[in-house]
């Protein structure tokens, strides 16, 4: 089977970046928000991504208006029929992206391939609300997508060896290296990744040492791009949150409770840069 035309289910930061990386690899791509307002704000970043690119020498023109001409944005779920491959980019929480594949799998004819960007949910428990669990599987792209070069390749407990090696080519056409594991909560990166981060914010409540200088010393003594306070707010609080719950829920390892300090935030609606404030303030930047 070869991918032609790609859908994906969500135009939010993930789902509007492999809209991107997947248009200007020579892919239709049909993209779907619940609304015209989540569309415009999503189509409009892979606008500003590309606008960007071209600005800095990454991509030419041509090709940026090469690309918009092969993306189409809807509103309606029913428009990712005729997709080879979908990919589900919703929010980080299993009940919506079952709702999500239940519904694919009464529009898509039985060749067309589910997958996910989860991060951390199970791709066997996603399957399992399909009639065809052979072609469910993870690509866990990383953000931003057009410039993150990993793609994580999960691989469900009914996943097809086929599935597999068209997936992997898939990934690998947009330009990322992939790594393959099996269906575990977190995956390879967040596995290791998730407990970091918790253990930085428990250092802050404890008053270890301040914010600046928690980041700085991982930054400066483990050199890492950024600290993992600063990190946080890249990735988003909020999302981290519900992947640290979904993790600790599955293997019950105190390593993945989330801080209550994490909680209080998402609560108070500071998720990090996309909100213009969490650990730092970026209202003014």
């Amino acid at each position: 089977m070869e991918i032609k035309r790609v859908g994906v289910v969500g135009c939010g930061l993930m789902g509007s970046g492999i809209v991107e990386v997947c248009a200007r690899s020579g892919y239709d791509v049909v993209v779907r928000e619940v609304d015209d307002d989540l569309l415009g704000r999503g189509l409009d970043r892979v606008e500003a991504s590309m606008r960007r690119a071209v600005e800095r020498g990454k991509l030419s023109a041509a090709d940026a208006e090469a690309a918009r001409a092969r993306i189409t944005g809807t509103t309606r779920l029913g428009d990712l029929g005729d997709a080879d491959l979908v990919i589900e980019a919703v929010v980080e929480k299993m009940a919506m992206k079952k709702e999500v594949f239940t519904a694919l799998d009464r529009l898509c004819p039985p060749a067309t391939i589910f997958a996910s960007n989860t991060s951390s949910l199970s791709i066997t428990e996603m399957a399992s609300v399909t009639r065809r669990a052979g072609q469910v599987l993870g690509l866990h792209f990383f953000n931003p997508v057009p410039v993150m070069k990993l793609v994580e390749l999960v691989r469900g407990l009914q996943t097809s060896e086929e599935t597999v090696t068209i997936a992997r080519r898939f990934a690998e056409s947009v330009g990322k290296t992939v790594v393959v594991c099996k269906d575990s909560p977190g995956f390879i990166v967040n596995l290791l990744l998730v407990p970091y981060m918790l253990d930085a914010v428990r250092a802050l409540e404890r008053g270890i040492a301040t914010k600046e200088d928690i980041d700085t010393a991982v930054q400066l003594g483990l050199a890492h791009p950024m600290g993992p306070l600063t990190l946080l707010d890249y990735v988003g609080i909020d999302t981290t949150y519900f992947i640290a719950e979904a993790m600790f829920e599955e293997f019950k390892d105190p390593r993945y409770a989330a801080p209550p300090l994490m909680k209080q935030m998402v609560l108070a609606g500071l998720h990090g840069r996309k909100t213009g404030r969490g650990f730092y303030d970026y209202t003014h930047k």
